[in-house]
């Protein structure tokens, strides 16, 4: 499938599981269609409501499993065949992820799912025990701006084969590098974007490309470079793509999308529109080019994607329990 295809495809099934779960929060559905829309399927409500049965079945009432996230999770599960193992499994992490004193959170039970996605069962531990370390080593570089949305980037870098004490060093250094030239952002948003450079084990030279593709973006007013969408930024830039395809992509992109039913200037922001465009342009190219290293990048941006979602719902639902009290 080409762009367009996969773009034309996630508003179909936006739309599909917005008709199908009405009641549940629009930011978890529209991450639910983007999951089926990477895997070039048409969103199947009827599996999903049969994974968030389960989810049902198996947890307690109290479960983070049941909270915001609950429909994203169970689009997850209903994308794998051993829906209920792969939910034991998750649930399992989980409570090492809790053992290891991270604090219960859509977060970490997003946490949870992508190291039982990513890893076999002999590795699960280590994978958490290395999360909790380079989480350990991002709080003490950087207190103030280390928090629960930093769980799932801790994930990936326990996840990945970066050494425990190079990767943390590497987080701060890039962080000293870009807070000036990204305080629009926020200290979170431009260590969320460290996390992502380093990932992508670069060189400096990335850094370059970095501020060349945010450049040119803000030259065609498209603002990547925001708090929420920052970390996506950093994820295109490590694409072997040329800068200027990569925002005539994006430029399109957006203005597809906007154009599409449920798609408009007050149903979803600009920035949200901008993070979805860039999870489908990377994937599209992870596939042409068959890439492992342009396939982590993809992955990359969906699970930054997911973070971000998480802490927008999360801050929505923060200030909703708020006004009612």
């Amino acid at each position: 499938m080409n762009i367009t295809e996969k773009l034309t495809l996630f508003a179909q099934n936006v739309q599909t599981i917005k008709t199908g779960f009405v009641w549940h929060h629009i930011g978890t559905k529209r991450l639910a269609a983007l999951l089926y829309s990477l895997e070039g399927r048409a969103i199947d409500c009827d599996a999903i409501r049969e994974s968030h049965a389960i989810i049902k079945e198996k947890t307690g009432v109290f479960s983070m499993f049941r909270g915001n996230m609950s429909i994203f999770i169970a689009a997850m599960l209903s994308l794998d065949n051993g829906c209920r193992q792969r939910l034991s499994d998750v649930t399992d992490v989980y409570d090492m992820l809790k053992a290891a004193k991270f604090h219960a959170s859509d977060y970490l039970a997003v946490a949870a799912y992508l190291i039982v996605a990513d890893t076999d069962r002999a590795n699960y531990q280590n994978t958490v025990d290395r999360a909790r370390q380079f989480y350990a080593g991002m709080k003490k570089n950087n207190w103030f701006h280390t928090g629960q949305d930093d769980y799932i980037f801790a994930t990936m870098l326990g996840l990945s084969d970066i050494d425990l004490e190079t990767g943390t060093a590497r987080v701060h250094e890039l962080y000293q590098r870009l807070k000036s030239e990204f305080r629009m952002a926020g200290g979170g948003s431009v260590q969320a974007l460290s996390q992502m450079l380093t990932l992508g084990g670069k060189s400096d030279e990335a850094l370059e490309h970095l501020l060349l593709l945010r450049g040119s973006l803000r030259n065609h007013k498209i603002k990547l470079d925001r708090a929420y969408t920052l970390p996506a930024l950093g994820a295109l830039s490590l694409l072997p793509v040329r800068g200027d395809i990569l925002v005539n992509d994006l430029y399109e992109a957006q203005n597809f999308l906007r154009a599409q039913k449920g798609f408009g200037r007050f149903s979803i922001s600009a920035q949200e529109l901008l993070l979805f465009s860039s999870a489908i342009i990377s994937s599209v190219y992870a596939k042409e080019m068959n890439d492992k290293i342009v396939a982590s990048t993809s992955v990359s941006i969906v699970n930054i994607i997911i973070a971000q979602q998480v802490a927008m719902i999360v801050a929505i639902s923060a200030a909703t329990t708020a006004a009612a009290t």
